[in-house]
């Protein structure tokens, strides 16, 4: 993938003299791309960097990110921002030039890349920066959805909305055609990437893939060629996910199939891709002659009372019980005990409805 990577401070563009060293460090005789995420602080430092390289006689091509596809067109003077999308250009990229390629056709492939894909991200809390304390700019119960790497404020405030639902609107958001953000339409191949933004448990970021790879094939009509899970541009401490879209043909699917030494890049016996079958609903069973089978009888008997009464209260006192419970088993457990008898409870009660 990369061979450096310029550090600055805490959510700051790093300084031209550190830039300068390390294109210093880096660069051979077949020259030196650098990938820079469009914000304007790293913009001038880099361009400035790169001009000085130059200066200096080093080969230097430069390629701008900005994935964004948060907020709508106008895009204002800045432009879309550099999201979790410009780890794939990356990707693409270092493939091309272990490949042999020359500087302007890895510039060339990384600048391809780079207008193929398109990333929004939904912040569940706010990340922390180092020695200050949290903005409570985001109160309980609220997402944030299309936000920055850097602790920005994302593009609108919402209620906390379940996985599906939110994920149908990001890929929506990226997808859409009136903004027209990324080249893809029905029919076409793509890959996705869900990305943890750095407080984001893997297992909640599979659920995301697991919604977004239906959505994707049965509403957008789109093929799920690769599938990347994991955090690969956290924001510190930030709880949420970021989900890109890149439109895919073989010479992208063979750069990101590359082999790579990078340490978190996944890779798959298969080439990390998706289950090829839709998930389809299990239809009910046919055991089952009928609904009154299963339905209360119109008359109870005065035993048939009681029993109602009893199994209604007994479960009303599972469901009332689930904390203590679940504090009991925290001691000598995994503390879930009390959930568990509590969905037990719930659905006995549901069932009595019916």
């Amino acid at each position: 993938m990369l061979t450096a990577a310029i550090c600055g401070d805490v959510f700051a563009s790093p300084p031209v003299d550190s830039i300068l060293a390390g294109i210093h460090a880096v660069t051979g005789p077949m020259g030196c791309l650098l990938i820079v995420t469009n914000y304007t602080g790293d913009r001038l430092n880099f361009g400035l960097a790169a001009e000085q390289a130059k200066s200096e006689g080093y080969k230097v091509e430069i390629v701008i990110v900005g994935d964004d596809c948060a907020l709508p067109p106008p895009r204002g003077i800045a432009g879309r921002r550099g999201l979790a999308g410009t780890i794939l250009v990356n990707k693409i990229a270092g493939a091309a030039a272990a490949a042999g390629l020359s500087l302007a056709d890895v510039a060339a492939e990384a600048k391809r890349a780079s207008e193929m894909v398109g990333t929004m991200g939904v912040a569940l809390s706010v990340c922390t920066l180092p020695g200050q304390v949290t903005s409570d700019r985001l109160g309980p119960g609220k997402m944030e959805l299309g936000l920055g790497i850097h602790g920005e404020p994302g593009a609108a405030v919402a209620d906390l909305q379940p996985v599906d639902v939110v994920v149908s609107h990001v890929l929506k958001q990226i997808l859409s055609t009136e903004t027209n953000y990324v080249p893809i339409t029905r029919g076409n191949r793509v890959v996705l990437m869900i990305n943890g933004l750095g407080a984001t448990p893997v297992m909640e970021l599979m659920i995301a893939a697991g919604k977004a790879v239906p959505n994707l094939q049965l509403e957008h009509g789109l093929a799920v060629e690769r599938v990347y899970t994991g955090s690969f541009m956290t924001s510190l401490d930030m709880a949420g996910f970021s989900i890109s879209i890149m439109k895919a043909d073989e010479v992208i699917l063979k750069h990101l199939d590359a082999t790579t030494k990078a340490p978190h890049w996944p890779v798959g016996v298969d080439g990390n891709r998706p289950p090829a079958k839709i998930p389809v609903p299990m239809p009910p069973s046919h055991s089952m002659k009928s609904d009154e089978s299963l339905g209360r009888p119109l008359q109870l008997s005065q035993q048939g009372h009681v029993l109602e009464v009893t199994i209604e209260a007994a479960a009303e006192a599972v469901v009332n019980l689930r904390d203590r419970l679940n504090e009991w088993d925290s001691k000598v457990g995994d503390g879930d005990c009390g959930s568990t008898m509590y969905r037990g409870a719930t659905a006995i009660l549901e069932d009595k409805k019916k």
